[in-house]
């Protein structure tokens, strides 16, 4: 029997054009929402509420959130006793309430939500339209595992992994659905098809961050030859974790358009530009040059 560690990704249910398309309205802004996270659900939903209200404030109609914006526990297995079951929680409600307090496309980072087994939770990310109801959900895939000197994590201790690509459609285009470790895997990307925006929730770490956050950024945007919108947790956190930060948000181009270069919380705002968009993809086709498609 296959076990569904091991199963192969399912596509989602929207189907992957065979040519990109362009969204032919005016320019959308998008906001990506730094955090450093802390051992208090309170505590970081009051944050996310402010940065969120910051980001509607300018002008953001989509805002994104960090992975693990509700909680970075003191152990791994800390998130166990948080998760939620899809549809009811305290967690669930912030996010709704709060896409449609402000009218915005509410990408909720990532939070618990239970797993067949009592050992792990599914690290799941969820979507919420202006009116505050659910428009998409994604589980994780992959699953991060890094040892060196003394850093070790190995999410798949406490974490079970989702199957199934996911996207869904806004006003402005198709927004495809990763978090963090599903960087790494540009397959996940091509199989989300055309996209407009791709988004990334992450918590990279310090060592990883520095070394490889911008650069995978910069390669999904231009393989893929749409916007890539990345919010991270970025600074110290009091379980004594350091996590990279430099939440940006970056054009077909791969020309980053906006980014935060400091520690700490904060919102990263810019503009999606339908324009932009529809001259990369005329001057440099390549999305619709593949030869391997599989």
């Amino acid at each position: 029997m296959t076990s569904p560690d091991t199963k192969p990704a399912a596509v989602s249910a929207s189907p992957a054009p065979t040519t990109l398309t362009t969204p032919t309205d005016g320019p959308v802004r998008v906001a990506a929402v730094q955090m450093v996270s802390a051992p208090d659900v309170e505590r970081n939903l009051r944050e996310a509420g402010r940065l969120i209200a910051e980001a509607a404030q300018n002008g953001a109609q989509l805002v994104l959130l960090p992975e693990y914006f509700c909680y970075m526990g003191q152990r791994d297995t800390d998130k166990l006793a948080l998760r939620e079951t899809p549809g009811h929680g305290p967690i669930q409600d912030f996010l709704a309430e709060t896409a449609h307090r402000h009218g915005v496309w509410l990408i909720g980072g990532t939070l618990p939500l239970a797993a067949p087994e009592p050992e792990r939770v599914l690290n799941t990310t969820l979507v919420f339209g202006p009116d505050g109801t659910l428009a998409a959900r994604y589980d994780k895939i992959h699953l991060f595992n890094f040892v060196k000197g003394e850093e070790a994590y190995d999410e798949a201790r406490t974490i079970r992994p989702g199957d199934a690509v996911r996207t869904f459609e806004a006003p402005f285009g198709r927004v495809g659905l990763s978090v963090c470790y599903d960087l790494r895997f540009p397959e996940l990307y091509r199989a989300m098809g055309d996209c407009t925006l791709m988004v990334v929730p992450a918590a990279f770490t310090y060592t990883t961050g520095r070394a490889h956050w911008e650069l995978l950024l910069r390669a999904r945007a231009v393989e893929n030859q749409c916007y890539v919108l990345a919010s991270a947790q970025g600074g110290h956190h009091e379980n004594g974790r350091r996590t990279w930060g430099h939440s940006m948000l970056i054009d077909p181009w791969g020309d980053i358009v906006a980014q935060r270069q400091a520690e700490g919380a904060g919102v990263v705002i810019g503009d999606i530009d339908p324009a932009r968009l529809a001259a990369v993809r005329q001057s440099l086709p390549a999305w619709r040059h593949r030869v391997l498609q599989g």
